[in-house]
């Protein structure tokens, strides 16, 4: 809980620093109009345009991604909010312009109009709560609901024709009343995006949340320089277009790792799963011998024959519950990689049965499912080298080979001839766990001259 509060604290300081700056900038551009530099440079605005339909596409693919997952309300309005984005950027601000002609007065008004109802979406994300169960049918609507929205918004600024004020660069330095309205109000659905995403990274810690506050505080900034720019066309880039390019690129990095996260959390769930098989197959066993050899004990068995498998099976038990406390902490993906694996050796090796020699080059860096599938590579191998091999010492070392991260566990144990290779289970289950990272799996081993294995990573 304190680490939380104090990752907001950093966030909220972050914001009020950022706001400090971006205002200041806002105020000068504000107090003196000869500062706020506007550049005649169309193809330079047509590549930025395209850019920030490309990082809207982007983000809204990811949120879309999300949603399929975990079915919250938030990604579904996030994925329709820049869908939407994407398809007024596209519809109205890049493809009328591609013959080398400037927007006309609909295109124009649509584009801002889509700007508004893609705000207003993204705006509303920042307060959903629910989940839904119907994740595909309503993906599908999706599909349906964006372009009925892009074809509602043209018909309605269509239907209106002349009535609407003209944005051409002939009025360059007279802004019309209605435009600064609309642009303030896309200003507004910023600040209560950065106000909302900001509340639910305080209220739930929620990494993604911090990011979309981020983007939104910059797409708030770039909205305000809007405001405050002499009317120009689209020929003309200004503050306002670079801040909007950035903040659509905060809004890809944040929705990115919210995705990488997500993909960690799976691998966290399936290691639960897994140990608790574990549990059941061994512990549960272990203290099944107990009970049994207990109720030899009150029928009358000999206490000389039963009591020895008694404290063997208790001693058994023992180990395994120790084993399964470490595997269930490692598990929750929040201890440190170092930390976890040294402690899992100390349990090892506690006994004096296997003396083992960790080395961790601390230049390698492996990524939180790295991490997971190395730790259980390592653990497994280690189990092999103890309880079948008969190993006495054992040698493990991460390290750098070039461009390569490699993981290498060497016993002296009694090997393993070729068809144990092909058929032993835990062997399968490393090559299987190195396989899903993407890593190549070596393995020599003789009888008698104990058993070597290397998983290579790419850096």
């Amino acid at each position: 809980m304190r680490n939380e509060e104090n990752a907001y604290q950093s966030w909220l300081w972050g914001e009020i620093l950022l706001f400090g700056l971006l205002g200041a900038t806002l105020a000068l551009f504000a107090t003196y109009p000869g500062l706020r530099p506007t550049f005649e440079l169309p193809q330079v605005r047509l590549v930025l345009d395209t850019m920030v339909a490309l990082a809207a596409v982007l983000v809204a693919v990811l949120a879309g991604v999300r949603f399929s997952v975990d079915g919250r309300r938030l990604d579904w309005l996030l994925c329709a909010g820049f869908s939407l984005a994407a398809g007024s950027t596209f519809c109205f601000g890049i493809a009328p312009v591609l013959g080398g002609e400037a927007l006309h007065r609909r295109e124009q008004w649509a584009w801002i109009a889509g700007g508004l109802l893609a705000g207003a979406l993204i705006a509303a994300a920042a307060f959903a709560r629910r989940r839904t169960i119907a994740r595909r049918r309503e993906l599908m609507q999706l599909l349906v609901v964006v372009p009925s929205s892009l074809f509602l918004i043209w018909m309605f600024v269509d239907s209106f024709g002349g009535a609407l004020p003209s944005l051409s660069a002939t009025n360059a330095h007279i802004q019309p009343p209605f435009l600064t309205t609309a642009l303030g109000v896309r200003a507004l659905l910023s600040l209560v995006a950065v106000v909302g995403f900001g509340l639910r990274y305080r209220a739930r810690g929620n990494d993604l949340d911090r990011w979309l506050a981020l983007g939104a505080t910059l797409s708030l900034f770039a909205d305000l320089h809007y405001v405050f720019t002499p009317l120009v066309s689209n020929h003309f880039v200004s503050t306002g277009d670079f801040l909007r390019l950035v903040a659509y690129a905060v809004l890809l990095v944040g929705v990115w790792r919210a995705i990488r996260y997500a993909e960690f959390g799976r691998a966290v769930a399936e290691e639960r799963a897994r140990v608790a098989r574990e549990i059941h197959d061994g512990l549960a066993q272990y203290l099944f011998a107990i009970s049994t050899h207990a109720t030899m004990l009150e029928s009358g068995a000999d206490p000389e024959q039963t009591l020895p498998r008694l404290k063997q099976a208790a001693a058994a038990a023992q180990q395994e519950a120790r084993f399964a406390i470490l595997a269930l902490s490692s598990a929750s993906g929040t201890a440190p990689f170092d930390a976890a694996l040294r402690r899992y050796i100390d349990f090892l090796t506690a006994d004096g049965q296997l003396a083992v020699d960790l080395e961790i080059d601390e230049n390698v860096r492996l990524a939180p499912d790295e991490q997971i599938e190395v730790f259980r590579i390592v653990q497994e191998g280690l189990a092999n080298a103890r309880k079948h091999a008969g190993a006495r010492g054992a040698d493990v070392k991460i390290e750098m080979r070039g461009d390569e991260r490699v993981v290498t566990i060497v016993d002296d144990g009694a090997g393993f001839d070729d068809e144990t290779v092909s058929t032993g289970q835990g062997l399968r289950n490393m090559k299987a766990r190195s396989a899903s990272i993407g890593g190549g799996f070596r393995l020599r081993s003789e009888p008698g001259r104990g058993t070597a294995l290397e998983v290579v990573l790419r850096a």
